[in-house]
């Protein structure tokens, strides 16, 4: 348990609850008759709810000891590496209070028709909560397996929620490539065990220097192994290719909530790293680093392309997601911890406006036809337009249903390319001012490699194949609509799109303090033995003397 003398507050027990609670709220509806969805509905929206708060009180948990790396919890009062540690820092608490926002809009969302598709929607949201929340707190590799398979085996439910032929089809992919990538974990887990002896990241930090180089190799291969599998959820090229046609044919709340698991992928990616792989590790250190440069370049590059080549909007925001993909990677491989600062920034902005624009998509196509973009593009190609017809009506009036429509998909626009003066603007903005000037004095004598200029380049040129692509899709869908028909949206499915872009723009008007805790969180990344003092040296609270309370 934590505390450095012999006593717990009670306040530290919250590292547990964003764990415990959606697991015993699962338990609790599982048993619920479908029939009596509602009281499911209830129970679920209260937990859920509860979980933004407690990832409010986690953060102000994580500020409150500025010297420290983090707060530790021993799970059964067993002393680290042996026992099971939970671990809550600047960055976990962030990922914490993400998922919690992201999955507050996407349950409000989903209780309007999406919770009706199928059955046991509720308790596999809450499942991906325990999933989720675990891999973010865990501080051993073994649990974060264990928490890794809770969250793809409740995201295989959620993938197949709505069945239909085209969602069984890419469902049954996701799950084969996400079982293979399980798999790879499990390999380079028992690798980094045989040769390190302990799977606890704060002794592993602390092993990895004392290895020779017999069992070094081992060690290191066991990690590429392990970085893979992350890297195929993270969705890095070529291992992403499974993603834009599994989230593009997911139901609209499970694609919303989906945006948040890749970013598991660079969590872990960005954890291990720092802490592992630091100047401290000897020979290892840097280890992979080069890879996630080129892999995270690459990736941009590959998303890019589709988001200028792709005709249907759902395949367009998967290749956005991959965009920011590859802009955290390649921030990561240039081990600037002024870009990180930035790319903690654009991590945040980039999920929560992705997962706004998942489900903003359902709410504008309703009720238009399948092929309705592709005709749009035959026309546009072959000018298939009737110029002798003459208009009756020289404007015409905006329903309030396509005014509120279009508001928002022109704020996702704004946020997701990277224009000002929104959030995503003064992430991109603090990521390339990191590059140009890592040290933040100021200093223009800094030499700017071939790799710095690449990730500059391809920055600037996927927000611009971005706002290209969504002026595109808004001028079709908003302008010179083909169908012309105006979409029943209800109050339930259009707040919790609203609430979502709020959050982007509080993001931009608290944008000093919230950009002062990314680069703290950068910083205490870039110092590895603050988590390992914090973990390794903990002590397990003492048992209460004769005549004191327990």
């Amino acid at each position: 348990m934590w505390t450095r003398g012999n006593s717990m507050p009670a306040m530290n027990h919250l590292i547990l609850l964003p764990i415990l609670l959606p697991l015993l709220t699962a338990a609790i509806i599982i048993p619920i008759d479908e029939r009596r969805r509602p009281i499911k509905a209830v129970i679920s929206f209260l937990s859920t709810l509860f979980l933004v708060f407690i990832a409010m009180a986690l953060i102000v948990v994580a500020k409150a000891e500025p010297d420290a790396s983090s707060n530790a919890y021993l799970l059964g009062n067993w002393p680290a590496p042996f026992g099971i540690v939970f671990v809550l820092d600047r960055l976990s608490a962030l990922m914490l209070l993400l998922t919690s926002v992201l999955g507050l809009a996407t349950h409000i969302y989903a209780l309007a028709r999406w919770h009706n598709a199928g059955q046991h929607f509720h308790t596999m949201l809450q499942l991906l909560f325990v999933g989720i929340n675990g891999a973010f707190l865990t501080g051993d590799l073994f649990n974060l397996f264990v928490f890794f398979e809770v969250m793809l085996a409740a995201s295989y439910g959620l993938m197949l929620h709505g069945s239909g032929p085209v969602r069984v089809k890419a469902g049954l992919h996701y799950i084969a490539i996400n079982l293979a990538a399980s798999f790879l974990f499990l390999i380079g887990v028992s690798l980094i065990y045989g040769s390190t002896g302990t799977l606890n990241m704060a002794d592993l930090a602390v092993k990895i220097t004392q290895i020779g180089p017999e069992t070094r190799m081992m060690m290191e291969a066991g990690a590429a192994i392990l970085g893979v599998a992350f890297l195929v959820k993270a969705g890095m090229w070529p291992l992403g290719f499974w993603l834009p046609p599994a989230y593009a044919a997911a139901s609209p709340p499970a694609a919303a909530i989906f945006a948040i698991l890749s970013k598991v992928g660079i969590y872990i990616i960005l954890r291990l790293s720092l802490l592992l792989f630091s100047d401290q590790a000897g020979t290892s250190t840097g280890f992979g680093t080069w890879v996630l440069l080129l892999g995270g370049l690459a990736t941009i590059v590959f998303g890019l392309v589709g988001v200028l080549a792709s005709q249907a909007v759902p395949r367009l925001a998967s290749y956005c997601l991959l965009i920011s993909s590859g802009t955290l990677l390649a921030a990561i491989g240039l081990g600037n911890t002024a870009v990180i600062g930035g790319a903690l920034f654009y991590l945040v902005s980039s999920t929560l406006a992705i997962g706004a624009f998942f489900l903003l998509i359902e709410l504008v196509e309703r009720g238009r036809d399948a092929g309705a973009d592709v005709l749009a593009v035959t026309m546009e190609a072959y000018g298939d337009t009737d110029e002798d017809t003459v208009e009756e009506e020289i404007g015409v009036s905006i329903p309030a249903t396509m005014a509120i429509l279009g508001g928002c998909f022109c704020l996702v626009a704004l946020l997701i390319s990277g224009l000002p003066p929104f959030s995503g603007f003064i992430a991109k903005f603090s990521i390339l001012n990191g590059v140009f000037n890592p040290s933040g004095m100021g200093n223009s004598s800094h030499a700017l490699t071939a790799a710095d200029w690449s990730y500059v380049t391809l920055v600037i040129i996927s927000g611009l194949a971005s706002m290209i692509a969504l002026s595109r899709v808004g001028i079709r869908t908003f302008w010179a609509s083909i169908e012309g028909t105006i979409p029943r949206v209800v109050l339930l499915e259009i707040v919790p799109v609203a609430a979502l872009l709020a959050v982007c723009v509080g993001m931009t008007i608290l944008a000093g303090p919230t950009m002062r805790y990314m680069e703290a969180t950068a910083r205490s990344l870039q110092r590895p033995e603050l988590y390992i003092q914090q973990v390794i040296g903990l002590k397990p609270v003492a048992p209460p003397t004769t005549g004191e309370a327990p």
